[in-house]
């Protein structure tokens, strides 16, 4: 069966760490650009981090910026990310992403939560 499983996601206060990762079955990550999305209540899904299919080219939108890190080990057909200095407005629910890099469709794990309070 095809599906990307995130996990990782919790509990965490302000200014604290989390790492969540994506695992893929039944295909291989290495022909995929991987992404990290999250989504809060009533708000769009937006992207966080990118990275190409090797791992050469990595991008974060501006409030992941020296705060996040996005990784992957295409040997083990998973992709991770760091998070670190959570603030409240990190919660969310993250959704790993795999974009194909030769056609095919694209697919979404069922996302998991991350919740920054004291």
């Amino acid at each position: 069966q095809v599906q990307l499983v995130e996990s990782g996601g919790g509990l965490v206060q302000p200014g604290g760490s989390l790492r969540v990762s994506c695992e893929a079955f039944g295909f291989t990550l290495a022909n995929f650009r991987m992404k990290w999305y999250r989504q809060s209540p009533g708000q769009e899904r937006e992207l966080v981090a990118g990275i190409t299919s090797a791992g050469g080219n990595i991008n974060y939108a501006p409030f992941a910026m020296g705060r996040f890190t996005i990784s992957r080990d295409n040997n083990k057909n998973m992709v991770y990310l760091e998070m670190t200095d959570l603030t409240p407005e990190d919660t969310a629910v993250y959704y790993c992403n795999a974009d194909p890099v030769i056609g095919g469709p694209e697919y979404w794990g069922q996302g998991t939560q991350v919740t920054v309070s004291t």
